[in-house]
Formats: structure tokens, sequence, C-alpha cells
């Protein structure tokens, strides 16, 4: 993602959290949290040579 890319990805944020900076990394924050819980799940799968479930892909 390019510098540019960034800053438009930023401005989208914040424009969908009506302009409010602390909400839009609150929302930053919990979605950081949801994806290192599911590579934390993918980790543990790979390490016990199991899947993820049934007919669930490892990539979205």
């Amino acid at each position: 993602m390019s510098s540019g890319s960034h800053e438009t990805a930023i401005d989208e944020i914040v424009a969908r959290c009506n302009g409010d900076i602390r909400g839009a990394l609150k929302a930053l924050l919990l979605v950081n949290e949801q994806l290192e819980t599911e590579l934390a799940q993918l980790h543990a799968a790979v390490a016990h040579g199991g899947s993820t479930g049934p007919k669930r892909s490892v990539l979205h």
C-alpha cells in the first residue's frame, strides 16, 4: 500500500466515524484485536496439523 493510499484509507476511516479521531482509533484497535485473534487461531491450527473448522477457508 502506497503512502497516498494510506492517506486515503485514513480519511475514509475517520469519515466513517463522523470525523471522530478517537472513534476511528478505537475502531482500528478493535479490528486489529480481531485480526490478532484470527491469526493466533490459524497458528494454533497449523501447529497442531488441524484445520480451521468445517469448510472454513483459511483466507477470507
